[in-house]
């Protein structure tokens, strides 16, 4: 094993245990254990397997690369934001959610296209480049 191996691995066992000191102190211990396997459930009933079946569909219809990345960032992105988009009315308490968060989310998802519209962009004028295959080199008279 080498030396960034180890640190990682010590990262996570320490932390690991901060997880579990935190989680001794709940109150509501079963309450607790339910959310979360309740999150695996949904994880992998759902989420999971409507991923795939998206991932799926895009390589089916030809769609590559940044633009499956930039939909796996939007479905994080909105996967995170849900909870906060999805609650109706103003918070009673102004300084719970004091940002705009419907904008916020917008404009992230907005800077998710623009980035991947750059890459795109820059590998389209990249393939102007490329090296002829293999197999054009072995057909073009000599």
């Amino acid at each position: 094993m080498n030396v960034a191996r180890l640190l990682l691995c010590a990262a996570g066992l320490v932390l690991s245990s901060v997880g579990v000191h935190l989680l001794l102190d709940v109150r509501d211990l079963a309450g607790v254990l339910v959310w979360l396997g309740g999150a695996v459930v949904l994880h992998d009933a759902l989420i999971a397997p409507l991923v795939l079946l998206i991932g799926w569909v895009l390589v089916r219809g030809g769609v590559r690369g940044p633009v499956r990345g930039a939909l796996l960032v939007a479905g994080a992105l909105t996967a995170v934001a849900l909870p906060v988009l999805l609650r109706p009315g103003r918070p009673p308490n102004s300084s719970v959610l004091p940002l705009d968060y419907p904008r916020n989310w917008l404009l992230a998802l907005g800077a998710v296209a623009a980035v991947t519209a750059l890459v795109r962009a820059a590998r389209g004028i990249g393939r102007g480049r490329r090296r002829p295959s293999r197999r054009a080199l072995r057909n073009s008279p000599r």
